[in-house]
């Protein structure tokens, strides 16, 4: 698609993550029919019993309450978010943009979410091979947007692409990654144009043969 150059991933913020995510936001980062769309998309495509990483994780994971999982991990910026996260079995506190190296064993997770905020990562191709590195064989990332954002935090490039441009470049960090199928695009903006939109870019790793 394009070559990602340093530029593209500069920020208009490039103090410390840190500051900016020290004060606790306890809403959902999208609208409430978003909000139900993406549930009901995870309920379709997240295996009950299974292992998740929540990853850049916050104080709503949108999983269907109904659905038991076997353990749901969240990785994010603020301590106070992730507490109140109900969904959570157990957190990591760790700022991507400093380390990009996930705290797990290989192969420790049957699926990773990353939720309106793959805008943020200004390490995408290591963070999306570190995501490789933990999930198991021929499982999914799956990788949530919208049209909102913290503009002072969302990379240049991001601010700089259309909703189509958005999923290309999703697209673009799996395959760069080196690590997983071809990858898949689905638009799952409720209501038309009369509420948030939200698209899915979602592919799943290698199969070992």
């Amino acid at each position: 698609m394009f070559e990602l150059l340093t530029e593209h991933l500069q920020r208009v913020d490039q103090t410390d993550d840190a500051i900016f995510y020290r004060v606790p936001r306890l809403v959902k980062h999208i609208d409430h029919p978003a909000c139900n769309a993406l549930t009901d998309y995870f309920r379709v495509n997240l295996r009950p019993q299974s292992d998740i990483l929540d990853l850049m994780s916050s104080y709503a994971s949108h999983l269907p309450e109904e659905l038991s999982f076997n353990n749901v991990i969240g990785l994010g910026m603020n301590e106070a978010e992730l507490s109140k996260n109900t969904q959570l079995n157990d957190f990591v506190i760790q700022d991507l943009g400093k380390n990009y190296i996930l705290p797990f064993d290989d192969n420790s997770f049957d699926a990773c979410v990353i939720t309106v905020s793959v805008q943020y990562l200004i390490q995408p191709i290591h963070v999306f091979q570190e995501i490789a590195r933990v999930l198991r064989p021929d499982c999914p990332c799956i990788v949530s947007f919208s049209n909102r954002c913290f503009p002072t935090k969302a990379v240049a490039i991001w601010q700089q692409l259309s909703d189509v441009g958005h999923t290309q470049l999703v697209g673009h960090y799996f395959a760069t990654s080196g690590a997983y199928e071809p990858c898949r695009i689905d638009d799952i903006s409720p209501n038309g144009s009369s509420t948030d939109p939200l698209f899915v870019v979602r592919s799943n790793t290698t199969k070992i043969e």
